[in-house]
């Protein structure tokens, strides 16, 4: 069947793409006219506090849910009349484990391959490279039940790649699991991303946002920002705060304070605090200044706008 991507003005490069997207549940607008592209290849990741929108996002993205209002279309499909075909193409790790416990781990996979119309033969052989992948060998013929919690994350993970899907979705995929265990997910995430496969991560872990190439937030269903963690942090207008080690920091803080470029100047033991509307820039300028006045530049430490601070000023005003 013909895909609806030619239809919409869509190239081969976006995968996911939502136009004007909204769901209602009654009175409750878990989205709002949310619009968005992912590019083929990249690791994106939407960020947002429970209760903003992800899972809602997801769902419909994967095909398990219709939209009250707009479009999506996921793999050149639209989510909702051609959600089958969605749904062959993607892989969906959920936040909780919802396999087989009476199945052994070969048996999970083996089922879910053949559901996914391999043959008996090429679904042991695709299910034996899945389960070496998230190193689950010693595992193989163990209940899934009796499994740890880590363990039922890498099944789970193998369950969403049995059929060589062309994008991911994980759904708050390290929840739960200890740091060290996180790392090791996330190595396995880029690996799947270094072969071709487009991964969505839903999340609200700043650590793991960071390692996303772009990032959307989400909050109170409004995707309030979308980009690098470069281009996030420009949007938000805030003041960056300089310290300076100074051979003379009174007279530094006498010069400086007027130059427009310098919001305030306070002086703590040697170092001179500044604070600047852009630190990137104030820099060299303050550096030169000084220089004038025969003032040396020891030190100087920057506060640089951390994720978290973006995530919270983005999410304050709403993107504006």
């Amino acid at each position: 069947m013909r895909s609806l991507a030619s239809h919409l003005g869509t190239t081969l490069d976006e995968i996911i793409l939502t136009k004007e997207l909204t769901k209602r549940f009654g009175d409750v607008l878990a989205l709002n006219r949310v619009n968005l592209q992912v590019e083929k290849g990249e690791i994106f990741g939407l960020l947002g506090p429970n209760g903003s929108g992800k899972t809602t996002m997801v769902r419909i993205l994967c095909g398990l849910m219709a939209p009250t209002k707009g479009m999506a279309t996921v793999v050149g499909f639209d989510v909702s009349s051609q959600p089958e075909q969605v749904k062959a193409n993607i892989g969906y790790m959920p936040q909780r484990f919802c396999l087989y416990e009476d199945h052994t781990v070969f048996e999970n996979l083996e089922f879910l391959a053949r559901i996914y119309g391999l043959s008996k033969d090429d679904a042991h052989k695709r299910v034996s490279e899945v389960i070496q992948l998230v190193q689950l060998g010693e595992m193989r013929d163990r209940l899934a039940g009796n499994l740890s919690g880590g363990l039922k994350q890498r099944l789970a993970l193998g369950s969403a790649l049995v059929h060589r899907p062309k994008l991911l979705f994980l759904d708050e995929p390290t929840a739960g699991i200890d740091p060290p265990l996180r790392r090791i997910f996330w190595d396995y995430f880029r690996q799947l991303n270094r072969e071709g496969i487009t991964v969505f991560v839903n999340t609200h872990y700043m650590d793991e946002a960071a390692q996303c190439d772009r990032l959307g937030i989400l909050s109170q269903g409004n995707l309030v920002g979308v980009g690098t963690q470069k281009m996030l942090r420009r949007k938000i207008e805030r003041e960056e705060e300089l310290d300076l080690l100074c051979s003379d920091a009174q007279t530094a803080k006498s010069v400086l304070q007027g130059e427009p470029y310098v919001l305030s100047a306070t002086i703590k033991d040697r170092w001179l605090r500044l604070t600047v509307e852009d630190a990137g820039s104030a820099v060299p300028k303050i550096i030169s200044t000084l220089d004038r006045s025969n003032i040396t530049v020891e030190d100087v430490k920057m506060k640089e706008m951390t994720l978290e601070d973006v995530f919270v000023g983005l999410t304050e005003t709403g993107g504006d």
